[in-house]
């Protein structure tokens, strides 16, 4: 779909988007969807206090050490979220299986060795040095 083509109001939420670089970030390090904040500008308007936090800081490039914190902070809660999401896709269900299957597969390898403690038991192997008698030392001297 070209310019041309869009809806006035896509366009002007593309504006907004550019004014405020801090969605585009967001959106692209946590896997948000568009359609979310688009929504969100459509209830809220462009005035809400709550777009601040994605506005252009400027063109300084020097930072100090409280916005690196702050930027530090935001960074851990950023993979806060990422991890609480991918533990409530998690299916609790599929986990209590696999567990429960590896925990049959530990069973049947004890039991198998087990087995093999008690063969070994039973047929002790012989010692090296004792050699059984060759089955070709018919004629030898």
């Amino acid at each position: 779909m070209t310019q041309k083509n869009l809806h006035p109001s896509i366009k002007e939420f593309k504006e907004f988007v550019r004014e405020h670089p801090g969605i585009i970030k967001e959106v692209r390090n946590n896997g948000d969807k568009w359609q979310d904040y688009y929504e969100k500008w459509v209830l809220l308007g462009e005035d809400d206090p709550s777009w601040e936090k994605y506005k252009k800081t400027g063109t300084s490039t020097s930072k100090t050490s409280d916005s690196t914190n702050t930027e530090s902070k935001k960074d851990k809660q950023e993979i806060m979220n990422q991890m609480m999401k991918m533990v409530e896709n998690v299916d609790l269900n599929k986990v209590e299986g696999h567990i429960t299957q590896l925990n049959g597969a530990i069973t049947n390898i004890q039991s198998l060795i087990g087995q093999f403690k008690e063969a070994k038991k039973q047929f002790p192997s012989k010692k090296n040095n004792e050699r059984s008698p060759s089955p070709f030392n018919i004629n030898r001297d």
